[in-house]
């Protein structure tokens, strides 16, 4: 397992969700979600100075067959994003089901739909990173897809 803080992010055609990992790898854990636009910048480079990761985990929607959906080519466009912004390596990750695990998740902690709006994202994001990390910790290998930073510029 490679050490160093990794940062997840599920993307949202509304909200990104983000989560960081501590720097052995272990746990992930919710950090925020954010309302995308023009802030989009100022987050996400605030969040790199804070956190200081060695890599970026985005969460790639796929449908439960596999095939591309409605959400891919954003989630893909924002991933080449943060690696233009970030120069780091930015690895997209199958995150099927992650959303709907999250809703659960929070519904079983008493949350109602409308109260964990603002949170499911983190809560998806949590387990996007976690899942990455799971992987690399039983494959030794880094998980999913490397981004190039040129991909849908």
């Amino acid at each position: 397992m490679r050490p160093g803080v990794r940062i997840g992010v599920d993307v949202g055609r509304v909200r990104v969700g983000v989560a960081a990992c501590d720097s052995g790898g272990l746990l992930a854990t919710p950090v925020l979600s954010h309302l995308r636009g023009r802030a989009d910048e100022a987050v996400f480079r605030g969040l790199l100075g804070e956190y200081a990761p060695i890599e970026i985990v985005v969460g790639l929607p796929l449908g439960l067959s596999g095939g591309e959906t409605a959400s891919t080519a954003d989630a893909r466009a924002f991933a080449a994003w943060l690696a233009r912004l970030s120069e780091l390596p930015v690895r997209l990750v199958d995150e099927r089901l992650s959303t709907v695990s999250a809703q659960r998740g929070l519904q079983a902690a008493g949350r109602t739909t409308r109260s964990s709006r603002a949170v499911v994202d983190q809560a998806a994001a949590v387990i996007i990173l976690q899942s990455a990390l799971d992987s690399e910790r039983s494959t030794g290998r880094a998980p999913g897809v490397l981004v190039e930073p040129n991909e849908g510029a």
